[in-house]
């Protein structure tokens, strides 16, 4: 054989053993894992959606049962407040008419109108501050602040004055 001839029949050969190798490689890597199709693949997907959809319900129930409960609790602490605040206004609403009532009392006393007693109340305790012309007035006074209603005690601090 000459030299070109036999070239060609190597140049053959290696072509055949790189054909034949390539088609063992090639045949090596096929992957024998099934194969998903596209229907497949949509109806993973929408379980999927589904599944996050029903976690999303549940916390957003959890949520909002937190949120309701918040709510009535605030509502009844709101409605303690306000019953907590009304009680004291009218405690001092209270007070303020108990020292206006003692205040007139004493004013239509011909003894004590023309001086000056201070008068303070405080849930339903009057105090009277200040002089009185004689120890039977101071007496008067502590008798017309006894005689308002409202009033549970009176701390007497008058004094004498002669």
């Amino acid at each position: 054989m000459n030299t070109s001839n036999r070239y060609l029949v190597r140049s053959h050969t290696l072509l055949a053993v790189l054909v034949a190798g390539s088609a063992l490689a090639l045949g090596a890597c096929d992957n024998r894992a099934p194969k998903t199709t596209m229907g497949e693949k949509v109806d993973s997907a929408v379980a999927n959606t589904k599944e996050a959809a029903a976690d999303a319900k549940a916390k957003t129930e959890a949520g909002a049962a937190s949120a309701e409960s918040s709510m009535k609790q605030g509502a009844t602490d709101a409605k303690q407040a306000v019953k907590d605040a009304s009680s004291t206004v009218a405690g001092k609403v209270d007070d303020a008419a108990i020292t206006a009532s003692v205040s007139a009392g004493l004013a239509k006393d011909p003894d004590l109108s023309a001086i000056k007693i201070n008068v303070d109340t405080k849930g339903g305790m009057v105090t009277l501050n200040g002089p009185a012309p004689s120890a039977a007035a101071k007496a008067r006074a502590e008798a017309i602040a006894k005689g308002v209603e409202g009033v549970s005690s009176v701390d007497n601090r008058l004094e004498v004055k002669m």
